[in-house]
């Protein structure tokens, strides 16, 4: 059973304030191009569910933050897409830009409406001009996928979103139920799926939706200009007299990863998930957090070589904050990006390039922490110039000891002496000016 619109929005945030939106309807009783029975079908509709179209738009509080609602109901004809589906869509994203408010996405839709013909499918393109609009304005925009998101709300703005959240067991893809290929498995067109296939960030349960969307909405809306300081080390360690000696500390299993700099450093934090093209790096952590009362965007190496699905994350988070006005900490830790075929097939230099990039061009701060290996240009595309610090058990070099050895033709056994010769401890990265400087543990 789905719940009408007006109870999803009941359930989500506090003092909503429906728009007034005017629609002119010039095409007679039975819609643009005379479908019949579609007058009757569209009056039956509005008795069983107490709604005038297949969307509700207006504004209201989600948690903290004030807020413009898109609300899909579906028991309107199926939440399909028609003319004045287009014009209420439209009047939110204007809203939005009007008073500089993000945008959240109820959706609950089968599809384009079958009785407006291609009046109902050129709906999209205003959608999406209007969404686009919007984005280009600096107002954020969240997604939720009801079951079902399929056709144009899905194409449009579902995976567009910012942040796409989904509801489990929701079903969710371009093609609907009753016009996929008969062998494609069902199990494709989940919520669970795009998640696995790096096309939603997260999987919220109904209950928890609510303070999910009032996080989200807080981070996303909390601009700052200015830069974050890097973690403190969570390590004392002593310096490391050689070269070699860095590289097996940066490597030690007792080495602190990314996952325990992030908790250490936020509040709390959510995070985004995949390339949005298919692709899951689980060794790269992407997100937002809370920190001291501010936002703050991450993009996290856990010490594996780095997939071009996490390169593509990484660069749509920078990109994200950057135009949100959310500065940006980048923490490196990878002996290298992947080399595999399978990396080389998944566009391994374009990747790498896309997020070289997206910090190269970041209208925010950006501030690196080297907290382990720092791999060649693997590495070197998670760091920010000029905003790079190390920590002491860490190191940071053009490439590994092993490579060097190798691309040189040396032997094995001089990897040692090798390591010293690439400058890679975090003393030499300082004097080197590669490194603003070392971090050290946080005050007892």
């Amino acid at each position: 059973m789905r719940p009408p619109a007006r109870e999803v929005i009941a359930a989500v945030s506090t003092g909503f304030e429906e728009l007034a939106v005017s629609s002119v309807d010039t095409d007679g009783p039975d819609g643009p191009i005379g479908w019949p029975g579609y007058g009757a079908a569209r009056a039956a509709a509005a008795e069983r569910s107490g709604e005038s179209e297949s969307v509700v738009v207006g504004t209201a509080k989600v948690g903290d933050v004030e807020t413009v609602l898109i609300t899909w109901e579906f028991g309107f004809l199926g939440g399909s897409i028609g003319q004045r589906t287009g014009d209420r869509v439209e009047a939110a994203f204007a809203k939005a830009r009007e008073l500089k408010l993000p945008v959240v996405s109820l959706i609950a839709t089968g599809g384009s409406r079958m009785q407006h013909g291609m009046r109902a499918l050129s709906q999209l393109q205003r959608i999406a001009r209007a969404s686009a609009a919007a984005r280009k304005d600096g107002v954020a925009q969240i997604s939720v996928l009801r079951d079902p998101t399929t056709g144009g709300g899905w194409a449009t703005l579902g995976a567009s979103a910012d942040v796409v959240l989904g509801l489990p067991e929701a079903q969710v893809g371009f093609a609907g139920s009753r016009v996929r290929p008969a062998t494609s498995p069902s199990e494709a067109y989940t919520a669970e799926a795009k998640y696995e296939w790096g096309q939603v960030d997260q999987l919220v349960e109904p209950e928890d939706l609510a303070d999910v969307l009032a996080r989200w909405l807080f981070l996303l809306t909390a601009r700052s200009t200015e830069a974050v300081s890097p973690p403190a080390a969570l390590r004392a360690v002593e310096p490391e007299e050689s070269g070699w000696d860095a590289v097996r500390a940066a490597r030690a299993s007792s080495h602190a990863r990314a996952a325990e700099y992030l908790d250490s450093y936020f509040d709390w934090r959510e995070t985004i998930n995949g390339d949005r093209t298919g692709g899951v790096d689980e060794g790269v952590l992407c997100g937002f957090g809370r920190r001291n009362g501010r936002a703050v965007a991450y993009a996290a190496q856990c010490g594996t070589p780095t997939r071009p699905a996490g390169f593509r994350t990484a660069a749509r988070l920078v990109r994200l904050a950057s135009r949100l006005g959310i500065p940006v900490l980048t923490l490196v830790d990878t002996p290298g990006a992947a080399n595999d075929a399978d990396a080389e097939q998944a566009g391994a230099g374009a990747a790498i390039a896309e997020l070289f990039e997206a910090i190269a061009t970041a209208e925010v701060p950006v501030t690196t922490l080297v907290i382990g290996e720092g791999g060649s240009g693997g590495a070197m595309a998670f760091a920010a110039p000029g905003s790079t610090w190390v920590a002491p058990d860490a190191y940071f070099s053009v490439t590994s000891p092993e490579a060097a050895a190798a691309i040189l033709k040396r032997p094995m056994t001089e990897i040692p002496e090798i390591a010293d010769r690439l400058r890679l401890r975090p003393r030499d990265l300082v004097e080197l000016g590669i490194a603003n400087g070392i971090v050290r543990p946080a005050a007892p």
